[in-house]
C-alpha cells in the first residue's frame, strides 16, 4: 500500500485547474514534480498540505483519508524558497519555533535543536540571527526548523533555487544525506534538472494541471512518453521502423540511419516504433571508431555548436536526420570542432530505448 496517496485532485482557482491527479508514493519515496511555470506544482504541494481544499478527488496518508484534515493536524513539514524565518528570532528560536508545539521538555528539545543543527553543519549558528547568515545558512535553518519536529511527510517549493551554484551543490549533497538517513519522505517542486538528478527516485511532470507522466527517474529521463516531455528533460526522441536483424536483436530505422538496439519494444506488434537518445549518451570522433556489435557508430555532419557554460550541445546531420550531442566544451575546443566537419557518432545500442505513451512505474532504465 502507498504511504501517501493523491487521488483524481481536482481544483478550480480563477482561471486555473488542476484536473484529476494522481500520484502514489511509497513510505521513504524522493518525489521530484517538475512542469512549466503555472502548470499548478505548488498548488498541488499546498492542496496536499491542506493549505487548500480540493473541489474533487482525495489525499490518503498511511490509509487514512486527510482530505478534510486542517495543516496543522498533518504534522507535515514544508520550505519554499524564501526561508521564512522569523528575523527577530535566532536561529536556534527558529528552529524551536515549531517543535514547542509537540514537544513540552525544553530540555529535550535542545537536544534535538543541537542533533539537527549539527547534521545541516549551523551547529555553531544558533546564536545568531536570520539577517546575518547567508543564504545558504538561512536554508538550512528553514530545513531544520521542518526536519526537527520530525514530519511524516516533507514538501519542499523550490527551496535550493535562490541560492548561487556551488551553495545550491553542497546543500543538494547534504540534503540528500539527511533525508535518506531519516527515511523521510519527500515531495519536491523544481525547476533544476541536477536537483532531480541528484535527488529523485521518482519524478512527476505536469503541465496544465495534468500529470503527463510519473515513474521512476531512469524512465522518465531515458523513455519520455511524448515530445515535450523529451524537450523539458532533455531527452531526444526520434521516430522509425523496426526492422529484424535476422533473429540477433533488433534495430530502428530513422531517416536513414539504422541504430541497433538491445532494448525490447513492448508487445504491440506494430513495426513504427518511437526511441529515445540522451545527447550525453552520443559519442564523438574525428576518426573512425573500431566497429562494435554493441556500439552504433556512423558519420555525421556538424551544423551548430551551442555552447552552456561548462557543457556543449552538438547538431549533427546524417542521412537527412538530426541528432544532438552533449560533451565538455573544453572537448569540443580541443577538437577542433567547426561546423560542416565531417565526424563520427557512436552510441552504445543499449542507450536507444523505446519511449511509447505509458506512465507505469517501472525500475528497468
Amino acid at each position: 500500500m502507498s504511504f501517501l496517496s493523491v487521488c483524481d485532485l481536482s481544483i478550480s482557482l480563477g482561471d486555473f485547474c488542476l484536473d484529476s491527479v494522481s500520484l502514489d508514493i511509497g513510505r521513504g519515496d524522493y518525489v521530484t514534480v517538475m512542469g512549466p511555470t503555472g502548470a499548478g506544482k505548488s498548488i498541488l504541494l499546498e492542496c496536499i498540505i491542506g493549505f487548500y481544499r480540493p473541489d474533487a478527488g482525495r489525499v490518503v496518508l498511511d490509509g487514512r483519508d486527510i482530505t478534510d484534515d486542517p495543516p496543522e493536524t498533518r504534522h507535515f513539514g514544508i520550505v519554499y524558497q524564501d526561508y521564512a524565518l522569523l528575523p527577530h528570532l535566532s536561529v536556534f528560536q527558529n528552529i524551536e519555533y515549531g517543535l514547542k508545539k509537540v514537544d513540552r521538555d525544553k530540555t529535550r528539545r535542545a537536544e534535538k535543536i543541537r542533533d539537527m543543527a549539527a547534521a545541516l553543519h549551523i551547529g555553531h549558528l544558533l546564536e545568531r540571527r536570520p539577517g546575518t547568515l547567508s543564504g545558504g545558512e538561512q536554508q538550512r535553518t528553514a530545513l531544520a526548523r521542518s526536519l526537527v519536529v520530525e514530519p511524516r511527510l516533507m514538501l519542499m517549493d523550490e527551496p535550493l533555487s535562490a541560492l548561487d551554484p556551488k551553495t545550491r551543490y553542497n546543500l543538494r549533497e547534504l540534503l540528500r544525506k539527511v533525508l535518506k538517513d531519516r527515511g523521510i519522505t519527500v515531495v519536491h517542486v523544481t525547476h533544476d534538472l541536477d536537483d532531480v538528478w541528484k535527488l529523485a527516485d521518482k519524478v512527476a511532470v505536469i503541465r496544465r494541471g495534468r500529470v503527463v507522466q510519473y515513474d521512476t527517474l531512469r524512465r522518465v529521463f531515458n523513455r519520455p512518453c511524448n515530445d515535450f516531455i523529451a524537450e523539458f528533460v532533455g531527452a531526444d526522441r526520434y521516430r522509425g521502423t523496426l526492422i529484424s536483424n535476422n533473429g540477433d536483436g533488433l534495430s530502428v530505422d530513422i531517416g536513414g540511419v539504422r541504430l541497433r538496439t538491445s532494448d525490447a519494444p513492448g508487445g504491440n506488434g506494430c513495426r513504427e516504433a518511437v526511441v529515445a537518445i540522451r545527447p550525453e549518451n552520443v559519442l564523438i570522433s574525428r576518426e573512425a571508431p573500431a566497429r562494435s556489435e554493441k556500439h552504433n557508430i556512423f558519420a555525421a555532419q556538424l551544423e551548430e555548436v551551442q555552447h552552456h557554460g561548462l557543457f556543449s550541445l552538438c547538431v549533427w546531420e546524417a542521412g537527412g536526420t538530426r541528432m544532438r550531442s552533449m560533451q565538455a566544451s573544453s572537448t569540443i575546443c580541443e577538437m577542433g570542432l567547426e561546423p560542416r566537419q565531417t565526424c563520427y557518432l557512436s552510441i552504445a545500442s543499449a542507450n536507444v530505448k523505446f519511449a511509447g505513451n505509458g506512465s507505469g512505474v517501472s525500475e528497468d532504465g
